[in-house]
């Protein structure tokens, strides 16, 4: 049996915040969380300043691409965070009752490494505290 909760980090475009936040979220709660991510209507590819600033604090950027939310329809859910106002308002409805928080951050597309890393880590501050509340951990 699963014991680790599933967490699913929402965007729009899934190629930046999302992902930033699904391998934040699977490195500092290894163990207890398996974090996804999914994006409402997702771009071709991570971005390459999400990639950097990631590999930069040593954190594992393998297999992360963007997917849409019905790609992660059917896994058991346990909490859904909104990392982006646009993905809040347009949250699915998904098969069955979960719990959803919204923890927003700056979109950095488009902007120098450094914007990417600022996010990287207002993601580490924030969302892992706001998914521990959440999931009681």
């Amino acid at each position: 049996m699963n014991l680790l909760k599933t967490v699913l980090v929402l965007c729009t475009g899934n190629s930046c915040r999302s992902q930033m936040g699904e391998a934040i979220l699977n490195y500092e709660l290894a163990g207890v969380v398996r974090a996804l991510s999914a994006g409402t209507a997702p771009q071709p590819k991570v971005a390459d300043g999400a990639l950097e600033a990631l590999r930069l604090a040593g954190l594992p950027t393998e297999g992360l691409h963007p997917k849409t939310v019905e790609a992660v329809m059917d896994q058991d859910i346990d909490l859904v965070v909104s990392v982006c106002d646009n993905a809040k308002e347009s949250c699915p409805i998904f098969p069955r009752p979960v719990m959803r928080i919204h923890v927003g951050f700056h979109d950095p597309h488009g902007e120098p490494l450094d914007s990417f890393i600022a996010v990287r880590e207002d993601i580490r501050a924030r969302l892992v505290p706001a998914v521990r509340l959440a999931l009681g951990l």
